[in-house]
This record gives C-alpha cells, structure tokens and sequence, in this order.
C-alpha cells in the first residue's frame, strides 16, 4: 500500500529489549518461520522459550532501557537530526525502550534517514551517558493510509507521555532552551 502523502509511522526498539522468542510475539527475519500471535494476542506460552534464551546468550551487551533524562536527550537528538534533514516530522515519542515517530519523507528512503537520526541519538547519548549499542538495526515502517489514520497516529503517539515517554510534536519549538 503506497502512503498518503509520503506520510509514514516508524517505531523501533532499544537494544536488546525485544528479542526472537518474546512472550509478547515475534516475527523471524524475512519471515522465515511462521509464529502465532502478536504483541496484542501473544504466541501459546513457552512457544519461545528455547529461541529467547539463544537470544539473550547472543547479546552483547545488556538491553537497554532509557533514564527519562535519556529519553530526553535521545529525543531530542532524534528531532534535531529528522529536522535538519528537511524531513517534515509531526510527533515524536521516546519512552524506556521504544521509538516512534509520523513524518513525510520527500523520497521513501524512510529507513535511511531513520538510520541517520539514530546514529546522531546515539552519539548524543554517547557523550552523555555510557552505552554500547543504543537500537536494534531495523524499525518498522508503516505506510500512513489517509488523513483518519495520520491524526490517529498523532494522538497514539503524543498520547505514550502518559505512559512516561519524552513527547515532541510539531507545535513545539525545535531548541529547547528558547521558551515561548
């Protein structure tokens, strides 16, 4: 399905936080093995036991999950560089563990300059605080379907600072020490 407008949600997961054999559900890489469920109606438990624990054994480093003063600063790491790239962003939530964030891309190259504003986030965090690796590779992208769903997605996502997420939306100003 093409996006409306070029319109896009995109969310992705700290590293570490959401692995293959999570009893909330999981998808394989290229969808290589089929599973039942989803984060909404999980997998039967202990379907993937034996794949998380492999999973966990494979990590690295320790997940990561974000202080609120690091979501702040990732946050605002991830709007400054989606902005100075002339991406046309709307909103924006960091919280513990997940991104996500409705913008139009002038040419679909969504995961690209995602990958840019993440690689800025991580090296603002860097110098902040002591982490290894920061996301998971990919994010999800999802094509916005019509101007419904693109204010739906506005609310849902301005809507996770209830949930203690740092929020950003369009109607704030994009430097934070200028107050209105």
């Amino acid at each position: 399905m093409p996006a409306w407008n070029n319109w896009y949600h995109i969310n992705g997961t700290t590293y570490g936080t959401w692995l293959p054999g999570d009893a909330r559900g999981w998808r394989e890489k290229n969808h290589r093995k089929h599973v039942d469920g989803d984060y909404k109606h999980p997998p039967p438990e202990g379907t993937g036991e034996k794949i998380l624990r492999r999973s966990k054994d494979l990590l690295k480093h320790p997940p990561v999950k974000l202080t609120k003063p690091q979501r702040q600063c990732g946050g605002q790491a991830l709007v400054e560089s989606l902005l100075n790239d002339n991406i046309e962003l709307l909103s924006l939530s960091l919280d513990g563990v997940h991104y996500h964030f409705l913008a139009r891309f002038p040419d679909h190259r969504v995961r690209y300059w995602t990958g840019r504003a993440k690689l800025h986030a991580y090296f603002a965090l860097r110098s902040q605080f002591p982490v290894k690796e920061l996301w998971t590779k990919l994010c999800a992208v999802r094509p916005i379907a019509n101007r419904e769903h693109q204010l739906c997605v506005f609310e849902y996502i301005l809507n996770r600072k209830n949930k203690g997420a740092w929020t950003w939306s369009f109607r704030e100003r994009m430097y934070w020490g200028a107050q209105p």
